[in-house]
């Protein structure tokens, strides 16, 4: 299902910097979205230079998600509102994606992880693990450095 507004294979960011300005960088891969995958309104699928951008089985985006050129995302994954996914990120199984979470190009996130609104997923993160802040550390420890920030001159 890909709702109203939504780009689903459009040009990916490929611009490269050159003496005499921005070079525009053919993008001529492909977008599969599989099985089940369901596209909010006014998001963003872009396609890659090379290779593919792929949306795994039952897959649901909320509105307004930014999904780079070339990355990966698995089965069974939820991202909420204004998640952006930078180029070839690539996202495990069972993910859940909070609203306004970003992750950085090249990035892996691995199966199960949860992040947490705001988010901003700098490194890799192992899979089963809950993340929030930014830059992420484990959601246990962001509470914690929350109330010792609300305490800080």
């Amino acid at each position: 299902m890909i709702h109203s507004g939504a780009a689903i294979g459009s040009e990916g960011f490929g611009f490269v910097p050159t003496a005499t300005g921005w070079y525009k960088m053919e993008q001529s891969g492909y977008t599969v979205l599989e099985d089940g995958v369901e596209i909010g309104c006014n998001s963003a699928v872009d396609r890659p230079a090379v290779g593919e951008t792929r949306i795994g089985r039952n897959t649901k985006l909320d509105n307004l998600v930014q999904v780079g050129h070339g990355c990966q995302i698995g089965r069974n994954c939820a991202m909420a509102s204004q998640v952006g996914l930078a180029g070839g990120a690539i996202i495990g199984n069972g993910v859940m994606l909070g609203g306004q979470v970003g992750v950085a190009n090249q990035v892996k996130v691995g199966d199960r992880v949860i992040a947490t609104g705001q988010t901003g997923i700098t490194g890799n993160v192992a899979s089963g693990e809950m993340v929030s802040g930014m830059p992420h550390v484990p959601s246990k420890l962001y509470r914690i450095l929350i109330v010792i920030y609300k305490r800080l001159p």
